[in-house]
């Protein structure tokens, strides 16, 4: 019964993952809690969690990339990637993300590529991101430290008791699965759209809503007699009066004081507003706002704004800037924007003061757009240093001189020294999200193997494959794990997949390392669904792109993987009688 219930909580806590109304940490968190309180995982069990050697590892390696990617060589690499014929700039850039992808973190190598590729003009921006987001998470499944789902996964082993994961074992099949989707994504990127980012009917415009204030003269007139119809690159979306949506807007509609107008249109055109006394943009008189300096933004993965309303926080003390318009994709945003929760991956246009570059939670709340407020680079002997330390790390490491754990904390000490890195910076930074997220999943992992749940996930799978023999359980876990990461975040995935796989490789009586490896592939191969993976939310708005835009482009590419995959994976790791 233990076991079932056990379970049943699981199934609970994807529905509320893929719901999406409360963060991965805080469900995580809680339901470790709820484990530790019902007497699946003692008290040593759950704080250990917290403490593992592979965890802390993963930790350090995201602290020590805040310096790696803040190097001036990929900036300058691509400024030679997008010359020459479209097909072969888009494999160049490729190739370039996939490599650099292999030892720093995904959404630091596409964050400083997005900034240029989107305002170069020679290709569409809309035919570059998604393969760069792709090749991203190609480079990442090639080594150990190349995505942070690969030490989520060493994480697990470790505190299973496995071996862990060696720093290029996962090349084997890594490389060629990167090289044969690359191959694929080459082919598939042809289909994808020219939205040209400056486009006056752009398919993906800015949503910005304006109220009527108290002594607004524009109350008790008609649209029409505003002079609100004909807006140059501007159209009346809707509004919201009492409560209730007002849509379409007709031209005889007399506006009321309150009444929330819901504009859309092109950035350059919001500026046109502040003509029209009596409108407040956010709360701010719009002809304030409206005067500063404009900075298009996307919320990043570590942002504290994610799931929360404009009407929850402080926003100008926050980041002296006020919020002018919010876009999300292709999808149109109704009813007043301040209560709509705001999502990684959003595109806001700001309105800045001048102390807004100098506040230091811009790098982990936004990705910046434009050539202003572009954050320092190394210099070149400091970018040597850095890129030098981090691979003398990783040689180490990889020849079985040097764990990767003290020497990643003696690289931190250097950076600490050479003043690389402050302990300012690590403060800000610091991924407690993913601390909690892993330290929890990894208490949960106990208590389904104690309470007998994965080993009944496990015997459910071996029936069900029992004509297939233990191949067939293998791609059992790995389709499950596919569909996880599709619904879920990838670390999430892994979280969820690792002990059913682990506990069916044990049913079987096999080696598990063949079963480990594809949690790892599995959970990274997310090509399909924009929401499940953090660089896909980064490119959407930028790009322009639909959400049928990333299933045409990756179903080539999610198949070639999973096939690749499972094809080589019992070659490299044999599934041998453990």
């Amino acid at each position: 019964m233990t076991a079932v219930l056990t379970l049943l909580s699981i199934l609970l806590l994807l529905g509320l993952l893929v719901h999406g109304r409360w963060s991965a940490a805080v469900l995580f968190s809680l339901w470790a809690a709820a484990y530790f309180l019902f007497g699946l995982i003692d008290e040593t069990t759950l704080l250990s969690s917290y403490a593992n050697p592979a965890l802390a590892t993963l930790i350090l390696l995201l602290l020590v990339s805040l310096a790696l990617e803040r190097s001036v060589l990929l900036e300058r690499t691509t400024q030679r990637l997008l010359s020459g014929r479209e097909a072969f700039a888009t494999l160049k850039l490729m190739g370039v993300a996939s490599a650099f992808s292999a030892f720093l973190n995904n959404s630091a190598v596409v964050g400083t590529l997005l900034g240029s590729i989107s305002r170069q003009k020679a290709i569409p921006a809309s035919r570059l991101l998604i393969p760069l987001s792709y090749a991203s998470i190609l480079g990442g499944v090639t080594t150990l430290v190349g995505t942070s789902t690969n030490l989520v996964v060493n994480s697990f082993a470790v505190s299973s008791h496995l071996p862990p994961i060696g720093m290029f074992q996962l090349a084997w099949v890594g490389v060629p699965v990167a090289l044969a989707c690359i191959a694929v994504l080459a082919f598939s990127a042809r289909w994808l759209p020219r939205n040209a980012s400056d486009a006056r009917d752009s398919a993906q415009p800015y949503f910005l809503e304006a109220r009527v204030s108290q002594s607004s003269p524009l109350a008790g007139l008609s649209i029409e007699a505003n002079r609100l119809r004909h807006l140059d690159g501007l159209f009346l979306l809707e509004i919201e009066r009492g409560g209730r949506l007002i849509s379409p807007v007709g031209p005889d509609e007399v506006l009321e004081v309150d009444d929330v107008l819901l504009f859309t249109g092109e950035v350059t055109r919001f500026q046109a507003l502040q003509h029209f006394q009596g409108l407040e943009v956010f709360g701010t008189r719009s002809d304030a706002l409206l005067k500063a300096n404009l900075v298009e933004v996307i919320i990043s993965s570590e942002s504290e704004l994610a799931n929360k309303t404009l009407r929850d926080m402080d926003f100008r003390t926050m980041f002296d800037a006020g919020v002018v318009g919010i876009r999300r994709g292709d999808r149109r945003l109704t009813g007043q924007l301040g209560r709509v929760p705001l999502k990684t991956g959003d595109s806001l246009l700001l309105a800045v003061g001048a102390d807004f570059a100098q506040h230091r939670n811009l790098d982990r709340n936004f990705h910046v757009l434009g050539d202003s407020l572009v954050r320092p680079h190394l210099s070149g002997r400091q970018s040597a240093l850095a890129l030098g330390g981090f691979g003398l790390v990783i040689a180490a490491s990889a020849s079985g001189l040097l764990g990767l754990l003290p020497g990643l904390m003696l690289l931190m000490a250097v950076f600490l020294a050479t003043r690389l890195l402050t302990l300012a910076e690590l403060r800000r930074r610091f991924p407690f999200e993913l601390l909690m997220v892993i330290g929890s999943a990894l208490a949960l992992a106990k208590g389904l193997e104690a309470s007998g749940a994965a080993q009944l996930v496990a015997d459910a799978m071996r029936q069900a494959f029992d004509g297939h023999g233990v191949y067939g359980a293998l791609i059992g876990v790995y389709l499950l794990t596919l569909v996880l990461t599709e619904l879920v975040t990838n670390n999430a995935a892994a979280a969820l997949a690792f002990p059913i796989a682990l506990a069916t490789a044990r049913a079987f009586g096999v080696d598990p390392t063949a079963f480990v490896m594809v949690v790892a592939y599995g959970a990274s191969a997310c090509f399909l669904v924009p929401f499940g993976y953090q660089t896909h939310l980064m490119v959407m708005s930028p790009g322009h792109y639909r959400v049928t835009d990333f299933f045409r482009a990756g179903l080539p590419v999610s198949l070639t993987y999973s096939v690749v995959v499972l094809t080589l994976t019992p070659i490299f790791f044999p599934l041998t009688v453990g």
